[in-house]
């Protein structure tokens, strides 16, 4: 149950109450009374109807139906097995006042039912990471006295659910890892750049507005490798659309600048004392 349901049903008690005085006038107990037991008949017969489980899938209109009949029930019974003397006469104010407020009550409760109703939010669709693998997932780097390997290779887009639009273009996603197998020299990276090959042998070009692929090395220390060290680092650049085509990508290539420097390591003693020992 709706509050909107809920309030519904109350406004129709509210009108039939007031209307009561005016159609049944004589044997009721005043405004006050006929509201009280047509609100609580509109209610307690709409929540009964919905509990036996009739009408549940009803709109506002059925619903107003069913609330309005069970406000008339309480008044009619009260009129027919607990009448009053009263001869339903009642003072100039009391008839403006349920007048005005019927009318008010009704106004409220047609707006309730025929206003028009706002569409409902449109739902977002469900997005999905398409994976693609590549084979093999791990390559083996050997650039002059830079060595290492590259793994956990994946190509990843971002799709709509069902309709298969693709939300977030492709990337590529790997580990890098990096090693100085010389003993004498240091090493400090510059940067890589990756390059997708076809089966001609020609470069695989991304789209105009897309970041060409590279390696970069920008936080301090990250860049020297001495001689022996190994440095990880994550790789997460753009991917061509065209090379996600059958057959259409042969190579990855990975192109790393680097300055080696002679390193040299020696021994300083320093002859000292303690306390003047």
């Amino acid at each position: 149950m709706s509050f909107i349901m809920f309030v519904m049903w109350v406004l129709v008690g509210l009108s039939v109450g007031l209307v009561a005085g005016l159609v049944m006038k004589p044997r009721g107990y005043g405004l006050q009374r006929d509201v009280v037991l047509a609100i609580a008949g509109a209610v307690g017969a709409s929540v009964l109807v919905r509990t036996v489980g009739i009408f549940t899938g009803g709109g506002l209109l059925v619903g107003a139906v069913i609330a309005m009949i069970g406000a008339a029930i309480p008044i009619v019974a009260q009129r027919k097995f607990w009448p009053t003397e009263s001869t339903g006469d009642e003072t100039t104010s009391i008839r403006i006042w349920r007048w005005g407020l019927g009318a008010g009550v009704v106004a409220a409760a047609a707006w309730m039912m025929f206003a028009p109703v706002p569409p409902p939010a449109a739902i977002a669709a469900a997005i999905e990471d398409k994976t693609y693998t590549v084979t093999p997932a791990a390559m083996a780097v050997k650039a002059g006295i830079v060595t290492g390997e590259v793994t956990d290779m994946k190509v990843t887009e971002r799709v709509e659910q069902g309709s298969g639009r693709v939300v977030s273009p492709a990337k590529l996603t790997a580990k890098v890892m990096l090693k100085n197998s010389s003993t004498d020299q240091t090493v400090r990276l510059v940067a890589g750049k990756i390059q997708y090959i076809d089966a001609q042998g020609q470069p695989i070009k991304l789209e105009d507005t897309r970041t060409e692929p590279t390696l970069k090395f920008a936080s301090y220390g990250s860049d020297r490798l001495d001689p022996g060290q190994e440095a990880t680092q994550s790789l997460d650049v753009d991917f061509p659309a065209e090379a996600l085509k059958a057959k259409m990508l042969k190579e990855v290539r990975l192109e790393l600048a680097y300055i080696p420097s002679p390193y040299h390591e020696e021994t300083v003693r320093f002859v000292v004392s303690i306390g003047n020992q």
